[in-house]
């Protein structure tokens, strides 16, 4: 466990750092150091609200929250994130979609994000609610919070700004990291949680500090693109470990 703390700060000091918080890579860290694979969602789920709790204050403190789409988006997706924490699912299954979502979401990452300037709403926005759906469902299934599939869709139909884009992914995060942890424990049980937490909290303390200075700092030190391509490697990493073995 000892590398898996400073592995989970830098995690949500990237994925922080572009709006996201870091479930997926959480979950194939810890499957890759031989956590219970039943507790992964509980720990993942636990980090992602520790990480875009913060952001999601921030933003809205901006007044940069398009609070009436991003509530859509995320509403619709929310009970289906609970039906994915309550659908049981076998190791090797959950294994292969986690390692799938991770590189398809790190190629994700790779997508060109299109300039404030030139970001008419495409067409396809108005199916943004319907999407989301199926997103939530695979977070809840999976313990992640769904946003690094979200974000590169809003980008790609243009849908809103980037910096409201960040915020609406930040947000959707939220509400589904919570709503899928409450499916998973309702799943596997209260006494769980304290099973899952117990052995992590140095990892919970380590991704409060990285998602601190990742939303706060990051951005100073690195453009925002070289930052995400970092993340997008750092997932394919993870992912393709985990499919490959």
């Amino acid at each position: 466990m000892d590398w898996l703390t400073p592995a989970f700060f830098a995690t949500a000091l990237l994925y922080a750092s572009v709006g996201f918080g870091g479930g997926s890579t959480y979950n194939a860290l810890l499957s890759l150091a031989g956590f219970d694979y039943r507790l992964l969602p509980i720990v993942s789920l636990c980090c992602n609200v520790v990480v875009v709790t913060g952001g999601t204050i921030r933003f809205a403190r901006a007044g940069v929250v398009p609070w009436r789409r991003a509530m859509l988006l995320s509403l619709v997706a929310a009970p289906l994130a609970f039906l994915g924490g309550l659908t049981p699912i076998r190791e090797e299954t959950f294994l292969f979609l986690l390692g799938l979502s991770l590189v398809g979401a790190g190629l994700a990452l790779f997508i060109p994000r299109t300039p404030d300037a030139e970001a008419e709403p495409g067409d396809g926005t108005r199916f943004m609610p319907l999407l989301a759906a199926p997103l939530g469902y695979l977070a809840g299934l999976v313990g992640i919070g769904g946003g690094i599939f979200l974000a590169p869709l809003l980008h790609l139909t243009r849908w809103a700004q980037a910096r409201q884009i960040a915020a609406t992914t930040s947000l959707f995060i939220l509400i589904n990291s919570l709503t899928g942890l409450a499916g998973q424990l309702t799943k596997n049980g209260t006494e769980q949680f304290a099973n899952a937490l117990t052995p992590a909290l140095p990892l919970l303390i380590a991704v409060v500090l990285g998602g601190q200075l990742g939303s706060m700092l990051a951005l100073r030190w690195l453009p925002e693109r070289v930052i995400r391509w970092l993340t997008a490697i750092l997932t394919i990493w993870a992912g393709t470990r985990l499919l490959f073995g």
